[in-house]
C-alpha cells in the first residue's frame, strides 16, 4: 500500500491515490488492480480523492480563467437566449418550448389552435396567445444542482401531463401527473422510474418502466391515476438480462407498444389503447439475431427488419399477425443503404434510412392499386455533401405538410414544412446565430482515408475558409465508433470558438459506428474491435502534415468514444499533443467481468463476455485502456466525468488517471494529466444551459492552451 492520498498543494503537486493489493484471476490469467478499492462511488476516501483531483486541476488551469470567460462570453453571445421552438400542432393545441434570457432551463407550454390554421409566427422572446405552461424547468429545478426531464407525455384528451424528473443525474425519475388546465398535481406516486411514459386512450392509466438493481429497464407497470403505487399492476417482465425495453404508442394512437431488444435481437408487443386491462400481443416472437421495428398502418403493419438482409428491408403484414411468415416484401434496401425506421401518414409513408454514409428520408406515396400499397419511392432531394436530414415532430396523420429538420457542420439546424409529394418547401425556422455568422466563412468536406487493411474510412473536415491544407494548423480529431451509433454532421454554436481560432475540426467515422451501415458496425465490435482504434490512428496519420501541424493535433471522445481515446493513447501516444476523454469507458474489461454493474450483461453482445469466454477475455485484455497503460510518454490528458453517472461509473476515469500518474513518463509540467469531476451531474454533464456552456469553456480552454492557441 502506498502512503495515504497526497492532496495537491500550492506547488501544484498532483494527488497520488493509495494503492492496495488486489488480484483477479480469470481463465488462468491473474491481473493486479491496485485501484480496485475505488469501485464504491460513495466511499468517502474516493470522494476525497476526486476532490483532491479537482483542486489540482483547478490549480493547474488557474491561468486560463480569462480564456474560459472569453469562451463562455463568445458562446453566450452567439445564442438567442430568449427563444421559441417551432410550435407542433396536435389536435386543439400548439405545443412548444421557450427559453428566457438569464434562465437555465426551458419552459414547456401550449396555446390554443384551430386545426388547419397556419402555424403561428415564431418571434424570439414572445409567448403565443392563450399560453398554458406545462412545465417551467426553472421552477422545478429551484434548489437543486441538477435537473433533467426524462419524459413529458400528454394524455390523448390533452387533459393530463405526465412528467418524469431527475434531480440527481442518475437517470431514475420521479413521475408527476398534472391536470393542465388547473395546474393541480393529481398523482405523484411513481418514483425511481426509467425512461418512457404512456397513457392509455382514456387517460385513466399510465404505463411506466421499472429498473432493476443494475439500472436495466426490465418491467412495465400499469398505474391508475390517483392511486398509490402499491396498487400498480405488472404487465410485462423481461428476465433475459441482455434485453432492455421501452414503452410508447403507435403514430395513430390506436395501440400501446412495448419494444424489447438486445444488441442483436428485438421483439414488439401491442395492446389496443382503448383496452388498457387487456392482454398484450407479440407481433413476432424473438429470434436470435433478428431485429424489427413496426408501425401501424391502418389495417396492417409496416415492418423494418433484417431477416434476410443485414442492412434491413421493409415488409407489410396483417394488423393481427403474430408470425413473421406473414411478412410480405414492400421495399428492399439498395447498395450503400441501411433502412432504419418507417412513419406512416394518410397520403404517404416516410422511410428513414442511411444512404452513402448520411441520414436521409425516402417518401412512399400511397397507391391503392399497387400490390404493396405504395407507388414509386421519392428520394429526398440531395443537399450538401454533409447534410443530416430527419423527421421533426409530426404527430398528426392528416397533416398537409411534413415537418423536417436539416443541418450540417456549418449550416444551423433548419426546420422546413415540406410537401413530400411535390418537394415544395418553406423554411419555418433556422437556429439563430448572433454576431453576424455567415456559413460562407466556413468549409465542410468529406474525405477518405485508407485503413491498414485497405478499408476506406470516411472523414469529415470542418474549417474556416482561409485555413488551407499546408500542415500548419492546430486540429482536433474526434470519434466514437460503437453501438452502431453514427457520428453525423450537426451544427454547434460552441464549435465556432474553435474554428474562429484557426482549428481544423475533424471527425473520423471509424468502424463500430453506424455511418456506413450494419456491416460497418459489425466490423468494429467483439473480436474485430481493434479496427475502431487502428482506423482512428490511420486518420490521425493522414491528418498530420495535411491539415494539422503534427505537434498540434488533439483528440477527443466521450463514453464509448472515451474508450477509443484511451485505447489509441496506448497504441499511438506520440500522434497527439493533447487528449480529452469525456466520461470515458476506460476500465472496460473490469466492468464486463462484473454482471452486477449497470449495463454489463446487455453489453456482452457489443464487447464480448470475458467472464464466460476466454477468447473474449483475451481480446478485451489486449485493448482495454486501463489494463494497457504503459511506462511511456503520453500527451497531456484531461478526463472529465460526473459523480452520479450510472452509464460509465466515475470509478473508471478515476482509476485510469491514478494509473497514468504512476506510469506516464512525460513531463507533467508541460503535459499534465488532469481529472475533473462534476460532483452534481450524470452522464451528460451539468444540466443548466449556462452551466453547460461554462463546462465547455473550461474543457476547451485546456485544449487551446495545450495547442498554443489563445
Amino acid at each position: 500500500m502506498t502512503a495515504p492520498l497526497t492532496p495537491s498543494g500550492s506547488d501544484n503537486t498532483p494527488p497520488i491515490a493509495p494503492m492496495r493489493a488486489f488480484e483477479r484471476t480469470h481463465h488462468g490469467v491473474t491481473a493486479s488492480d491496485p485501484y480496485d478499492w475505488m469501485k464504491d462511488r460513495r466511499d468517502p476516501e474516493l470522494i476525497a480523492y476526486l476532490e483532491a483531483e479537482n483542486a489540482y486541476a483547478a490549480a493547474r488551469t488557474a491561468h486560463l480563467a480569462p480564456l474560459r470567460e472569453q469562451l463562455f462570453t463568445e458562446i453566450k453571445g452567439r445564442v438567442q437566449e430568449s427563444d421559441l421552438s417551432v410550435p407542433v400542432g396536435d389536435g386543439p393545441w400548439w405545443y412548444y418550448s421557450r427559453t428566457i434570457e438569464g434562465q437555465q432551463y426551458a419552459i414547456h407550454a401550449r396555446s390554443p389552435r384551430v386545426k388547419g390554421e397556419p402555424r403561428p409566427d415564431i418571434e424570439a422572446g414572445r409567448t403565443l396567445p392563450g399560453e398554458q405552461i406545462l412545465l417551467d424547468g426553472n421552477q422545478a429545478a429551484a434548489g437543486h444542482e441538477f435537473f433533467a426531464v426524462g419524459a413529458l407525455t400528454v394524455s390523448a384528451d390533452h387533459r393530463y401531463l405526465a412528467a418524469a424528473i431527475d434531480l440527481e443525474g442518475d437517470e431514475r425519475f420521479a413521475v408527476t401527473v398534472t391536470e393542465i388546465e388547473s395546474g393541480h398535481v393529481v398523482d405523484a406516486a411513481i418514483a425511481g422510474a426509467g425512461y418512457g411514459l404512456q397513457f392509455d386512450a382514456s387517460g385513466r392509466y399510465l404505463f411506466h418502466i421499472a429498473l432493476d438493481d443494475a439500472w436495466r429497464p426490465h418491467q412495465v407497470w400499469r398505474h391508475e391515476i390517483g392511486t398509490l403505487a402499491d396498487r400498480d399492476v405488472l404487465v410485462y417482465q423481461e428476465d433475459d438480462e441482455r434485453f432492455w425495453m421501452g414503452i410508447g404508442g403507435s403514430r395513430d394512437d390506436r395501440f400501446l407498444m412495448i419494444g424489447v431488444g438486445s444488441k442483436t435481437t428485438s421483439e414488439t408487443w401491442l395492446l389496443p389503447a382503448d383496452d388498457p386491462l387487456g392482454a398484450w400481443r407479440c407481433v413476432a416472437p424473438r429470434r436470435e439475431g433478428i431485429e424489427y421495428d413496426i408501425e401501424v398502418d391502418g389495417d396492417r403493419l409496416l415492418i423494418v427488419h433484417n431477416t434476410h438482409n443485414p442492412e434491413a428491408d421493409l415488409a407489410a403484414a396483417p394488423l393481427t399477425s403474430t408470425d413473421p411468415a406473414d411478412w410480405v416484401p414492400v421495399l428492399a434496401s439498395g447498395p450503400g443503404e441501411r433502412f432504419l425506421d418507417i412513419d406512416t401518414f394518410e397520403a404517404y409513408a416516410v422511410l428513414s434510412l442511411r444512404a452513402q454514409g448520411l441520414p436521409t428520408l425516402r417518401v412512399l406515396p400511397r397507391d391503392p392499386g399497387s400490390p404493396t400499397g405504395f407507388g414509386d419511392p421519392i428520394d429526398w432531394p440531395a443537399g450538401g455533401d454533409l447534410n443530416t436530414v430527419a423527421l421533426a415532430e409530426n404527430p398528426e396523420l392528416d397533416a398537409p405538410v411534413l415537418t423536417v429538420v436539416e443541418e450540417s457542420f456549418v449550416v444551423p439546424r433548419s426546420t422546413y414544412d415540406v410537401d413530400p409529394l411535390t418537394g415544395a418547401r418553406a423554411l419555418v425556422k433556422r437556429q439563430p446565430v448572433l454576431g453576424g455568422y455567415d456559413p460562407g466563412d466556413y468549409v465542410e468536406s468529406r474525405e477518405w482515408v485508407r485503413a491498414g487493411d485497405g478499408t476506406a474510412i470516411p472523414v469529415s473536415v470542418v474549417r474556416r475558409a482561409d485555413v488551407v491544407a499546408d500542415g500548419t494548423a492546430p486540429a482536433l480529431l474526434t470519434g466514437y465508433g460503437a453501438y452502431e451509433i453514427p457520428n453525423d454532421p450537426y451544427f454547434s454554436v460552441a464549435r465556432l470558438s474553435l474554428l474562429d481560432r484557426g482549428l481544423v475540426y475533424v471527425v473520423a467515422h471509424v468502424r463500430g459506428g453506424g455511418e456506413m451501415g450494419r456491416g460497418w458496425y459489425d466490423d468494429g465490435k467483439l473480436e474485430r474491435k481493434r479496427n475502431t482504434f487502428t482506423d482512428f490512428v490511420a486518420v490521425a496519420d493522414a491528418v498530420r502534415g495535411r491539415w494539422a501541424d503534427p505537434a498540434r493535433l488533439a483528440c477527443e471522445g466521450g463514453s464509448a468514444g472515451g474508450l477509443l481515446i484511451g485505447a489509441v493513447l496506448n497504441l499511438a501516444p506520440d500522434r497527439f499533443r493533447f487528449a480529452h476523454a469525456k466520461v470515458p469507458f476506460v476500465d472496460a474489461l473490469t466492468s464486463m467481468l462484473d454482471p452486477d454493474l449497470p449495463l454489463t450483461v446487455g453489453e456482452w453482445e457489443e464487447w464480448g463476455n470475458p467472464l464466460g469466454d476466454a477468447a473474449a477475455y483475451e481480446v478485451m485484455a489486449s485493448y482495454a485502456p486501463y489494463d494497457n497503460v504503459g511506462r511511456t510518454d503520453y500527451p497531456a490528458i484531461l478526463a472529465t466525468t460526473s459523480l452520479h453517472d450510472t452509464r460509465v461509473l466515475v470509478t473508471e476515469p478515476a482509476k485510469w488517471i491514478a494509473k497514468l500518474r504512476t506510469h506516464a513518463t512525460n513531463d507533467s509540467t508541460t503535459r499534465p494529466i488532469l481529472l475533473h469531476t462534476e460532483m452534481s451531474a450524470g452522464h451528460g454533464g451539468r444540466s443548466g444551459r449556462y452551466d453547460a456552456w461554462h463546462e465547455i469553456a473550461w474543457d476547451w480552454a485546456v485544449l487551446l492552451d495545450q495547442l498554443g492557441v489563445g
